[in-house]
């Protein structure tokens, strides 16, 4: 039995428009078409179209199920098996959210009246954090889920950067340096590595004055730790740089610490979503990266391959980027492309 794409729509409660895109994209692609060129639909087709939508149940996007569909490797079984953990996650996450609320309750109920406050401040980080996030991205925001250790070692962290800047110790020291990396990469470890992530929390960070207070990182704190781990990376460059190009960057490179994740963000968008590198969107996103590079390594091709040089040598420049392989390929042919188009 065939059915007419119509058909299908009506009995699985999806829009010919949906079967259409899912056609368009190579995800579910009709194994038949009638004389006049309509699409139909067999049992595979169908059973295809079950799968894709259990996927999608468990919150994969359409282009993870369609990585998952190029990769015969890929079981059913393991991609559950992922979904299970995800969903561990969220069961960790609610629980202790729970215990929390648990705890505020009874306090309440016992009469003490300060505990009020520290209720209504953990549901206003509930609401604030949907505020900002997908319910898909907070079930992949590994810091809302690492348990109390975690918690623990961000607490000592912050206390130990706070003790450095409020006694007046320069971000520049050694001391601070060190701190910052472990910061950034602490960090980068709790967003998954995702740019996307980190770019989220940085916009919630600047615009919610409530988590600043609740997480005990100000303003002044988290550019104290920018300028600490900007310096680690600038000692590194410098190693490459004559001393006027030093100086250049060092005017320049901190001012473009809070620019790159969005980009990084918007990079990665980019190519879970397919763009080619040499289309219109890839060559916008290559200029906008060979501008911002610019800001700090200046507009000379010689300074510029110092800095390039540097990263390919020295892979602490990495720690804490969010940058990957991937990336820096998808920049690297789109600004071959807009090469070609200036040529």
């Amino acid at each position: 039995m065939l059915l007419k794409v119509g058909e299908l729509a009506k009995r699985c409660g999806l829009t010919v428009r949906t079967l259409h895109h899912y056609d368009r994209i190579g995800l579910l692609t009709p194994s038949a078409r009638a004389d006049n060129g309509y699409r139909l639909y067999g049992r595979s087709d169908i059973a295809r179209l079950h799968q894709i939508l259990a996927l999608q149940r468990f919150g994969l996007s359409l282009a993870e199920i369609g990585a998952c569909f190029a990769q015969p490797g890929t079981s059913l079984t393991t991609i559950l098996t992922q979904q299970i953990a995800m969903l561990d996650q969220q069961i960790t996450q609610a629980s202790r959210l729970r215990a929390q609320l648990a705890g505020l309750q009874g306090s309440l109920l016992d009469g003490v009246e300060p505990e009020l406050a520290d209720w209504l401040t953990t549901l206003e980080l509930m609401t604030m954090y949907d505020n900002y996030f997908s319910q898909d991205e907070l079930a992949r925001l590994p810091m809302l889920g690492n348990g109390e250790a975690a918690e623990a070692q961000w607490r000592a962290l912050v206390g130990q950067v706070r003790g450095l800047m409020e006694s007046g110790v320069a971000p520049e020291h050694e001391a601070p340096r060190q701190l910052a990396v472990q910061w950034m990469s602490m960090l980068v470890r709790d967003t998954g590595g995702d740019p996307r992530l980190v770019a989220k929390l940085n916009l919630m960070h600047e615009q919610e004055p409530a988590l600043q207070t609740r997480i005990g990182i100000s303003t002044a704190l988290r550019d104290y730790v920018l300028r600490a781990f900007s310096e680690s990376k600038m000692l590194i460059y410098e190693k490459y740089l004559s001393a006027e190009e030093a100086r250049f960057m060092r005017a320049h490179y901190v001012q473009t610490a809070l620019d790159w994740p969005p980009l990084l963000a918007e990079v990665r968008d980019a190519i879970d979503a397919d763009v080619a590198p040499a289309s219109p969107q890839g060559i916008a996103l290559g200029r906008r990266w060979l501008a911002l590079f610019q800001r700090y390594a200046g507009d000379s091709p010689a300074t510029q391959l110092k800095f390039r040089t540097a990263m390919e040598q020295e892979p602490e420049l990495l720690a804490g980027t969010w940058a990957d392989d991937r990336m820096f390929a998808f920049i690297r042919q789109a600004m071959a492309a807009m090469m070609q188009q200036q040529s």
